[in-house]
């Protein structure tokens, strides 16, 4: 169990320091991404920006998962 919330802390660490680069790479408008802003309301639905960090995340742990049973 430490070592789980360890490497959580870590990614949750990595995470906010580069947080500042993400915002500039245009996740959030990318298209799938549905933004609805008219006056008293604002709905957004970052359906696009998900499905692209999961698919990246999926296949970074599968690459570790398979490095880690070497």
């Amino acid at each position: 169990m430490q070592r789980v919330l360890f490497t959580l802390g870590a990614v949750l660490l990595l995470l906010g320091v580069i947080w500042p680069w993400l915002a500039r790479t245009g996740l959030g408008h990318l298209p799938g991404d549905i933004r609805i802003e008219r006056p008293g309301l604002r709905i957004y639905a970052p359906f696009g920006s998900t499905l692209l960090i999961s698919v990246l995340l999926s296949v970074l742990l599968t690459v570790l998962t398979w490095l880690g049973r070497r």
